[in-house]
């Protein structure tokens, strides 16, 4: 067999190989920002509930979605989509990701119809108060990392230039992040962070 010594295993991987108990742990861990997720959808439940006359009947309407996976840049990740409204050419969606070795993060996405009807107040609410959010810059709605290819910070952005991204891109994806430092404090500041957005939207 041709480059067999590619095959080999370090004395790292031997070790790791080996072991039961790190792949087990993995496992917990995953299983518990899953538990973490089922919580937090109740509580954003609650929340949209309360605010039924601000709110498109759709995203009313919609349920929550917890989906995990092993590859978002090669690493390990899990998801909660809630509200998600996924229309063709009209996007209007929260979404809770946990990224593995990195980050929590929660992002407001919107494109057609929903974008034009919050586009103004997400603008005004950020020229007032920026709250450590990112906007999507890149070309693409659809990645998640926190490079300067995707994201910029809000404040580092004047309401000119906030207004035309916002106005030249077909859709809106801002989004706020926490290191995995913070997980004992996790489920407050999510749940702070998305009252934040839908107080922003019915501004």
């Amino acid at each position: 067999m041709n480059n067999v010594s590619k095959l080999m295993l370090s004395a790292e991987e031997q070790q790791l190989v080996s072991n039961c108990d790190w792949i087990l742990t993995k496992r917990t861990i995953i299983n518990k920002v899953c538990l973490l997720f089922g919580a937090l959808s109740e509580a954003q439940k609650s929340v949209i509930e309360a605010e039924k006359n601000s709110l498109p009947e759709k995203v009313l309407h919609s349920t929550a979605k917890i989906s995990k996976g092993e590859n978002y840049l090669q690493l390990p990740y899990v998801l909660l989509d809630y509200p998600r409204c996924f229309e063709a050419g009209h996007i209007f969606a929260i979404r809770t990701f946990f990224w593995w070795g990195h980050f929590f993060s929660l992002s407001l996405h919107l494109s057609g119809k929903y974008k034009q009807l919050y586009q103004k107040k997400i603008i005004d609410s950020l020229v007032s108060d920026s709250h450590d959010y990112f906007i999507c810059v890149h070309d693409s709605q659809w990645h998640h990392h926190f490079e300067t290819d995707n994201y910029k910070e809000v404040k580092q952005m004047s309401k000119k230039e906030l207004a035309d991204r916002i106005g030249r891109m077909e859709f809106i994806k801002l989004s706020i992040k926490f290191p995995l430092q913070q997980w004992e404090h996790i489920s407050g500041l999510l749940d702070k962070s998305f009252k934040e957005i839908i107080d922003m939207l019915k501004a």
